[in-house]
């Protein structure tokens, strides 16, 4: 049997939309640029700060031969607007079910369907293990980087999420990385609001919008200003990438957000309590940080959204919060 086509049949009758293949060897490409992150302070508190960790799948899994990658794209068509006067808005990997959930059951279905025909070991992750996800996702020939350091598929663009499975199945055929085809386009580092993209494919992580929409850690003032309307994610560099032009839409209804039409209600936010937060919210990924990071981020989007004609209702919305 060949295990590989079987797997990728399998895949596909598991609705997911890209799934690639790559050894166990460490990834020496990216050990440089992790060590240049980790002393000059551009390390996340959600990171795993050991850099052997984060390139060596043998660290997490000692028996590991080859590790499967698998994508779904999140870009579904929708453009219903909220009703609310004060919306702030969620980037698109927090519009509908969350994305951890739905990779992990469709990686946990795919090693049921292996099962079926070889005994086998693994270890599934879908942004919680140490190792370097995108790096994986390159090997793994699901996409190039981007200049924007997002993981670019030719069919579906960047908005994909990403899960992998590290396995002792012995596959002698693995997948090849792309070459970038960003060519001479910089527009993703011109978009950026806090130029958290300060050179091609080397991204500042603590400048990010993303980041800071979701870090505990008191946020600059002049950052604050750049963030906008932002509650959780950023979605400009994507926004303006040719790539994302033209290209497949999601088919995963569980990304359509039906519940918050892609935005939240500032009001609601300063007065919702974390029971009505957990089960009105709960089911988006944004909701892991939990009600009072988001609080504090509609308080931001309320101040930077002041205009003469609105500036006493909103002042009242903060100091009543």
């Amino acid at each position: 049997m060949n295990i590989k086509k079987y797997i990728i049949e399998k895949s596909k009758e598991l609705n997911m939309d890209m799934i690639g293949f790559t050894d166990s060897g460490p990834l020496v490409n990216i050990e440089e640029y992790l060590d240049y992150r980790l002393k000059n302070n551009r390390f996340t508190e959600f990171e795993e700060a050991d850099i052997k960790k984060r390139i060596d799948p043998k660290l997490t899994m000692g028996n590991c031969k080859t590790i499967i990658v698998i994508a779904l794209s999140y870009n579904v068509d929708y453009n219903e607007k909220p009703d609310c006067e004060f919306k702030g808005s969620l980037s698109k990997s927090s519009w509908g079910t969350d994305y951890h959930r739905v990779l992990k059951n469709r990686l946990e279905l795919l090693a049921d369907e292996i099962k079926k025909v070889k005994d086998f070991d693994y270890k599934s992750f879908v942004d919680t293990g140490p190792l370097v996800d995108r790096e994986l996702a390159y090997k793994a020939g699901i996409g190039y980087y981007g200049k924007n350091c997002s993981i670019i598929n030719e069919k579906y663009g960047s908005f994909i999420f990403i899960g992998y499975m590290l396995t002792d199945l012995e596959i002698d055929e693995c997948d090849k990385p792309m070459d970038s085809q960003c060519g001479d386009c910089n527009l993703c580092l011109k978009a950026c609001p806090t130029n958290a993209l300060d050179n091609s494919y080397r991204l500042n992580p603590r400048k990010c919008i993303s980041y800071l929409t979701q870090t505990k850690k008191e946020i600059d003032v002049e950052l604050r200003k750049k963030m906008g309307i932002k509650i959780y994610g950023c979605d400009t560099c994507q926004m303006v990438c040719p790539k994302n032009k033209n290209i497949k839409k999601s088919s995963h209804e569980e990304f359509i957000p039906t519940v918050t039409k892609g935005y939240l209600d500032l009001k609601e936010l300063l007065t919702i309590s974390n029971r009505e937060f957990k089960q009105k919210y709960g089911h988006i990924s944004g909701s892991w940080r939990g009600k009072s990071v988001l609080r504090r981020n509609a308080i931001n989007a309320l101040k930077n959204i002041k205009t003469s004609a609105n500036e006493k209702s909103i002042n009242k919305l903060i100091d009543d919060k």
